[in-house]
């Protein structure tokens, strides 16, 4: 998918034009990964969710040991000051991403680091409503805890999922279906997965391998106050295999109905269609 290139980034203080450099050489983000980040999405005049993103970012600092300055209030203040220079109808990204300045040390621990602080907004628009994903299968899996920082948005960890996403590209898919370690369905190389058999919607159930997303959540919610109840469960790649409908959920396009997965076809369903128009009748109402 071809992104916008209308970019601004907010850094030092102050919105920038651009795709601004906001990394040195030695900076330990730059040449260790010290990296963690969040993605929101400004849409139709409504930013979903903004503060729960922007919350998340500085637990995910936490998580890896660097520290967060940047209260949430005040970074939702900013998001919003630069969404204003945007035309109200744009379709915009939203990045807020911190890393660790320090450099010549391996460790950085808490209090030991400054931090770097920037927010990119970029201009992305949102899928239209016909598209459609396709899984593979891949070799490679989901981490845990004791060996990456599985509880942060963690910019060290995506060159796994890419790792997956191009597997499954070359395999002639559009994404992968990805497994923790112990085997069992985790996520996708991008998003959360949803199944749904026999009228009843399960996920994989939050077991410290992947990031239970806030749009997750999101759609947990909305559905159980449809009276839909949500399973979080252990779930196979065999149980995927007999589901009836299967839909990704993330923040960057919300819904994406899943159409096969590794020979198996999918009807896009009545289920994955009611979770998108519940989503954006919350999105839009304000509440």
């Amino acid at each position: 998918m071809a992104t916008g290139t209308n970019i601004r980034t907010y850094f030092e203080g102050s919105w920038h034009e651009g795709n601004v450099p906001i990394m040195r050489a030695a900076d330990h983000g730059a040449w260790l990964g010290s990296t963690v980040f969040d993605g929101a999405r400004y849409v139709d005049g409504v930013a979903p969710d903004l503060d729960a993103h922007c919350a998340r970012v500085n637990r995910s600092a936490e998580a890896l040991m660097i520290k967060p300055d940047v209260a949430t209030d005040r970074m939702v203040e900013i998001v919003r000051e630069g969404l204003a220079l945007y035309p109200a109808d744009a379709a915009v990204y939203i990045r807020p991403m911190y890393w660790a300045t320090e450099n010549g040390h391996l460790a950085v621990l808490p209090g030991d680091a400054e931090t770097g602080f920037c927010i990119c907004l970029e201009e992305v628009p949102m899928a239209p409503p016909d598209m459609t994903a396709t899984l593979g299968t891949t070799r490679f899996r989901r981490p845990i805890l004791e060996s990456s920082v599985v509880n942060a948005k963690a910019g060290c960890l995506y060159p796994n999922n890419a790792r997956m996403l191009r597997e499954a590209v070359d395999n002639g898919y559009s994404n992968a279906l990805v497994a923790d370690a112990m085997g069992n369905v985790a996520e996708t190389a991008t998003s959360n997965i949803f199944m749904v058999r026999d009228g009843e919607v399960f996920t994989p159930i939050a077991n410290g391998t992947f990031l239970a997303g806030i749009t997750r959540a999101r759609h947990i919610s909305n559905l159980a106050a449809d009276g839909t109840t949500v399973h979080e469960a252990v779930l196979t790649f065999d149980d995927f295999r007999k589901a009836d409908e299967v839909f990704m959920s993330g923040n960057l396009m919300k819904v994406t109905p899943v159409t096969e997965f590794d020979g198996t076809a999918y009807q896009v369903g009545p289920v994955t269609r009611r979770v998108r128009e519940l989503y954006w009748d919350w999105a839009l109402s304000g509440d």
